[in-house]
């Protein structure tokens, strides 16, 4: 009895002491070490807020060409996320709007020539030696693709890009590859570079005067090729992208919004924890317990990795809310069916948990086959909205099955056999 009343508190500090840092963070500075988490709640380094929450540009780039091929438009997406991932941006988002257009969201600027100016308007591939002297132009590469099978006669299977060069760039890369090919090992190279930045960068062991060369070597598996040729190929777009919407949205909205939506989900998790012990009583109160330390989870988890949230996010997180709770309700409804029927404390508990187990288990799987479905499909608030559901979702189970289970039994342990405090209306039973 003694060893489940020390365990109980010892996890309601830890849970209490989980929940502050969350949400309040923590700066500790002691004999030279400094050791500090920021709040979850810190515009600056805690949750990531999306464009709803914290305003920010919206600019719509349209392809210059009568006709834009689906794979040219792809490889346009996939440079201003590139770059925007370069920049810090990785809370912006990206996405196609009919045929011809890209939709870019960047939070936090408010200026929208400003972020325009920060993305650029196309992407530049270039070649370039080991003294930064540009060999060869995107324009000189007609095609890049992934492919898989041997590079040398008596070579092995292996993962390579082949490019393809077109009239203008083939005598440009036989003259720089017969100059790479003769220097000294370290600087034999020529780097391929995409907005200043080396995306590749092989070595030359000979002349290649050709409209085809491989690059081999390092990649394990076609992923990475795939996503070395997608570079190249949106470096060598068959047309410019210009700005035609520039759209400014401002912070106010989306701090009315923010502000609405939590005091709605705390209304809505107070009452939830109110139903619970109203209805279940001491099990209720546990489950309550857990409910928070299942927002603190969350609250670390989104605010370690820098998760953007949105309306939609926070619409993920209070269903993934009820789904925590759902779980308790099936658990408990099992445990009052055994208690009824005569039996231990103990034994309900444990009964209760093995019967439920595989319904909150199938509840929770289809969930988050919904919430892959969503993010894979899906793009921007859509994909926020799938990836706060997914996190919430994996918590919720973990709280219930886990943090409540352990609660509940340091209470066997305790000896409270009194019925009504499991919400079975009838007299005692022992343990």
């Amino acid at each position: 009895m003694g060893k489940s009343i020390t365990k109980l508190v010892i996890a309601f500090l830890v849970i209490a002491l989980g929940a502050y840092i969350a949400l309040f963070g923590f700066n500790i500075q002691m004999f030279g070490w400094h050791v500090s988490y920021p709040s979850a709640l810190d515009e600056e380094n805690g949750i990531r807020q999306g464009l709803d929450l914290v305003g920010g540009s919206v600019i719509t780039y349209e392809a210059q060409t009568e006709t834009a091929l689906d794979s040219d438009m792809e490889s346009v997406k996939n440079v201003l996320r590139k770059r925007l991932d370069a920049l810090g941006y990785n809370e912006a988002t990206v996405t196609r709007q009919g045929e011809k257009k890209v939709r870019v969201e960047i939070p936090a600027i408010q200026n929208p020539e400003e972020a325009v100016q920060t993305l650029g308007q196309t992407a530049k591939l270039t070649f370039r030696d080991a003294d930064g002297n540009v060999v060869l132009e995107g324009t000189d590469v007609a095609s890049a693709t992934a492919a898989f099978g041997q590079v040398s006669e008596n070579g092995s299977d292996q993962h390579y890009v082949q490019l393809q060069l077109n009239d203008s760039g083939v005598s440009k890369f036989a003259k720089a590859t017969a100059a790479a090919a003769a220097k000294a090992e370290g600087s034999n190279y020529i780097a391929i570079m995409l907005d200043e930045e080396v995306i590749s960068q092989p070595s030359v062991s000979q002349t290649i005067n050709s409209n085809t060369c491989v690059i081999s070597g390092g990649f394990t598996d076609r992923s990475e090729t795939s996503e070395l040729a997608t570079l190249i190929n949106s470096g060598n777009l068959p047309f410019s992208i210009k700005d035609v919407e520039l759209r400014s949205v401002g912070p106010t909205l989306g701090e009315r919004a923010l502000e609405t939506s939590l005091f709605a989900a705390g209304i809505g998790i107070l009452l939830i924890l109110v139903f619970m012990v109203i209805c279940y009583r001491l099990p209720g109160l546990m489950a309550d317990i857990a409910l928070i330390a299942y927002i603190a989870i969350v609250a670390f988890i989104m605010s370690w990795f820098r998760v953007n949230l949105s309306l939609p996010g926070i619409a993920g997180i209070i269903l993934s809310v009820g789904m925590a709770v759902d779980a308790n309700v099936i658990i408990f409804a099992r445990m009052k069916e055994e208690l009824a029927l005569g039996k231990t404390v103990k034994t309900s508990v444990e009964s209760g948990f093995n019967r439920a187990f595989i319904a909150i288990l199938d509840a929770n799987v289809t969930t988050l086959i919904a919430a892959v479905v969503l993010y894979y499909f899906g793009t921007g608030p859509i994909q926020g909205f799938a990836i706060t559901l997914a996190i919430g979702t994996i918590v919720s189970m973990f709280s219930a099955i886990v943090i409540t289970k352990f609660l509940l039994k340091q209470l066997v342990g305790l000896k409270i056999t009194n019925l009504s405090l499991y919400g079975v209306k009838r007299g005692n039973e022992n343990v």
